[in-house]
């Protein structure tokens, strides 16, 4: 039953999203070395040659296959779904990609720099990313409720958690005591450290050209998502379908 019911593109699935995780959280390992070995500059190219293409067929495959396998549940037709899973990936995304770095350091434009962040979203969660994806995973998983999508969850959020314990040891190693106070400062749990008063919001540190940017690409989304589903199914069509299949 098992078998039959757990579509072969699931165990893909997890296949990529451990590559994926290797090459990501591996590479974030070797940072520290590599920079000091070939310059920050250099390995920033070389980590973003790598994991960004990694990320693309993660996404492309996915939307290819998302419907994949058992229909443990199909909530599509409930009136106001549609708003809920919008409105939750919207707020992921706000979590997602909050600009705790600088988007000129991706390219290597500017300087790749590891730092310390307490400011914007990191008052609210000292990992947003992770918190961003469980939201996603969660408003993506009430609206396909795929075996498919299920398997997708369980090793995005696994990466996340792993991702948690990681970066906050290699923030440890690099600025020790600093990167103590820090995290007396603020939470993983969202909202935590600013209930128990470690925390306190700064609604202007919110008020930032990153997050309006956010806010028109989820729009762009929205308009968007039919055609992003469809070349998705037609480049899975193709050669990168025989070689995943």
């Amino acid at each position: 039953m098992f078998s039959e019911g757990i579509h072969h593109s699931s165990f893909v699935m997890l296949l990529l999203l451990v590559s994926f995780a290797v090459i990501h959280s591996g590479g974030a390992a070797l940072r520290v070395k590599a920079e000091s070995l070939i310059g920050p500059r250099a390995w920033r190219l070389i980590f973003a040659s790598l994991s960004i293409p990694a990320a693309g067929v993660l996404i492309i495959y996915f939307l290819a296959h998302r419907y994949d396998g058992i229909r443990l549940w199909n909530l599509q037709g409930v009136p106001g779904m549609v708003q809920i899973v919008w409105c939750l990936t919207a707020l992921s995304f706000l979590f997602l990609y909050p600009a705790t770095y600088n988007l000129l350091e991706i390219p290597a434009l500017a300087k790749p720099q590891m730092r310390l962040y307490e400011q914007g979203i990191i008052r609210i969660t000292r990992h947003p990313q992770a918190v961003g994806q469980i939201i996603w995973c969660f408003a993506h998983g009430l609206w396909i409720g795929s075996s498919f999508m299920m398997c997708t969850c369980f090793g995005l959020i696994g990466h996340h958690l792993f991702a948690v314990w990681h970066g906050d040891k290699r923030l440890r190693e690099k600025f020790g005591a600093d990167f103590e106070e820090l995290k007396r400062n603020t939470s993983v749990i969202p909202f935590l450290a600013v209930i128990n008063g470690r925390q306190t919001l700064e609604i202007k540190e919110f008020l930032r050209p990153s997050q309006f940017g956010i806010c028109i690409a989820v729009a762009t989304f929205w308009w968007g998502h039919r055609f992003i589903s469809f070349g998705s199914e037609v480049f899975l069509s193709s050669k990168l379908s025989e070689l995943l299949a």
